[in-house]
């Protein structure tokens, strides 16, 4: 398989900003957002209780809960390989430890930490904005997702905007916000990220990148959606409204022919 295409400008992007110095790129660009109204809803919300379920979530269950290409439409497609910008924007450093915990979980896909293996993934691309989604599904201990959460609804107060440096040696603004999310399961909670440096010909790029996490009972969901072009809101809300309520309909069925 070959890895998703990245627009011919973005690859000098880890090269050409290793000499360019963190005060040009500390307040990076606030990338537009599709026009969609929602809904008002307070963030993060207090979680609820649901009904424990008598059964963890098998793989099985868990391949059958699974979001498709069909679910977000049209020009989504099953993914053609991990996108470059995973290993030349997201892997990199900073001095300031709870940024570097964000750039961390953001480069391994992995909000609830290392140690929490998925029971099922699917990625998916969009072959229109060349923007990357990628779907996961937990069994965890309430308790730990829920704390996942609380962690992530402090980041943007404590790493609103930062600099980070690239495995390359360059130099990336970033900047944090919070993402307003459906009302869909327990508890949720999103984060947007802005990784800004410059083009060859010195016009700013920027990644845009949304990630959130959500409890379904006993289970967790995380999704990314990100690209250098235009990443869909409505593609992380859809991921995680169809994705919830598949995997609360699987767990009422209780198990699950495959």
């Amino acid at each position: 398989m070959t890895p998703s295409r990245v627009p011919a400008a973005v690859f000098g992007l880890a090269v050409l900003l290793g000499a360019t110095g963190c005060s040009a790129l500390s307040t990076p660009p606030t990338a537009p957002k599709p026009p969609i109204t929602r809904p008002t809803s307070a963030a993060p919300t207090s979680p609820k209780a649901s009904p424990a379920s008598s059964t963890t979530l098998t793989e099985a269950m868990a391949q059958a809960a699974l979001i498709t290409e069909a679910d977000l439409g049209e020009p989504w497609t099953p993914t053609q390989g991990t996108a470059t910008w995973h290993d030349g924007v997201l892997k990199g450093k900073t001095e300031l430890p709870d940024c570097q915990r964000l750039l961390d979980a953001l480069y391994a896909d992995d909000l609830f930490g290392a140690d929490a293996q998925p029971r099922a993934v699917v990625g998916l691309d969009d072959t229109w904005n060349e923007a990357q989604l990628r779907y996961q599904l937990f069994a965890l201990d309430p308790a730990r997702t829920d704390k996942t959460l609380a962690w992530l609804s402090r980041v943007p107060g404590k790493c609103g905007q930062f600099a980070a440096t690239t495995a390359s040696g360059a130099v990336l603004g970033v900047q944090v916000t919070a993402a307003e999310l459906p009302e869909t399961g327990d508890s949720r909670q999103g984060l947007r990220v802005l990784l800004t440096g410059q083009s060859p010909d010195g016009e700013p790029v920027t990644l845009t990148l949304e990630a959130a996490a959500a409890r379904v009972g006993e289970d967790a969901i995380m999704v990314s959606n990100g690209g250098f072009g235009d990443v869909t809101t409505d593609a992380t809300w859809t991921a995680l409204q169809v994705g919830a309520q598949r995997l609360t309909e699987v767990r009422k069925r209780g198990r699950v022919q495959v």
